[in-house]
């Protein structure tokens, strides 16, 4: 087999690790690992600590296995970080000093052909990070309309998600759509001409992102995992998550500030019956790409990184 180069350029590739304040017997996880950035970042701290590196992607287990051959303290898991979990058990670990998570989808796999995540490029409509399970091709030849549009509006905030959705439905009575090029054609022309030459972007960003989560599950598999990563938590532990979607950073936010809330008693109240207390502290509010990151990688411009310390 051909050797895979997994290039991905990491956003925060320092700012993110050094959220997590690595101690060098810590216990640490990478719950997105991909090329391994973050992941050799956190272990060139470790002496006697040790690190979790989990990915779904059967090329990026490829990669890691490689990069971190001579590397005893660095386990590589191949699996989806839903099943945190699982994965501690498993490795025998009872709490975690650190848990870092990328949402982002790594260069490799955009710039693959493929892979099927691009529209910039004419290959198999796949998006799936695991290479298992329903691809986009199936996806976009099975839902109904009305399933298309609410994904579509839902995921990638389209405002031309009802069009797109009517169109993608007539095409496909004619023959499957298969390609991503075929895809992003019948996008394209599902735009009014007057929104196609005011936008600044391709036509088809917003519908494949949309369609990209839909596949991979992403938002839930956050939504029902980020509790899982806080618990998992030792005290003083952190918990570092880098977002690329308007959708993804709200849960992040809403549960962050979730565990930094007390006391819920009304203010009239003389003294505190609800008995709650709060759970952790946030390191700093939020942080955005700065502008030699963006010159550097473009795709990091709707990227932010959240941090959170269990109490």
């Amino acid at each position: 087999m051909d050797k895979i180069y997994f290039s991905h350029i990491p956003v925060f590739y320092e700012e993110a690790v050094n959220a997590l304040n690595v101690k060098s017997d810590g216990i640490y996880i990478d719950c997105t690992a991909g090329g391994g950035g973050h992941s050799a970042s956190i272990a060139d701290k470790l002496t006697s600590g040790r690190l979790i590196s989990i990915d779904q992607d059967p090329d990026a287990i490829k990669v890691l296995n490689e990069r971190f051959a001579n590397r005893p303290n660095v386990t590589v898991v191949k699996s989806n970080f839903e099943n945190l979990a699982t994965i501690m058990k498993e490795q025998s670990i009872e709490k975690a000093d650190g848990i870092l998570v990328d949402l982002g989808v790594s260069s490799y796999q955009l710039d693959t052909d493929e892979r099927g995540f691009s529209f910039h490029k004419d290959a198999p409509l796949d998006m799936r990070m695991s290479k298992e399970g329903m691809s986009a091709k199936d996806l976009v030849n099975s839902y109904d309309e009305e399933s298309l549009q609410k994904i579509i509006y839902r995921y990638g905030e389209e405002k031309f998600a009802s069009a797109i959705a009517r169109n993608i439905v007539e095409k496909r009575k004619e023959k499957e759509i298969e390609t991503t090029l075929e895809l992003a054609e019948i996008i394209k022309q599902s735009y009014p001409a007057s929104a196609r030459r005011k936008s600044t972007g391709h036509p088809a960003r917003k519908t494949f992102q949309a369609l990209r989560i839909e596949v991979n599950g992403e938002l839930d598999k956050l939504k029902n995992t980020i509790d899982t990563m806080f618990d998992s938590l030792n005290e003083k532990g952190r918990l570092s998550i880098i977002t690329f979607h308007s959708l993804e950073d709200r849960i992040v936010k809403k549960s962050f500030n979730s565990y930094c809330t007390g006391c819920t008693c009304p203010p009239e109240f003389p003294v505190c019956v609800c008995g709650k207390t709060p759970k952790g502290k946030l390191c700093f509010k939020v942080k955005e790409p700065s502008k030699e990151e963006l010159e550097k990688n473009s795709r990091s411009r709707s990227a932010k990184l959240r941090a959170i310390e269990k109490l």
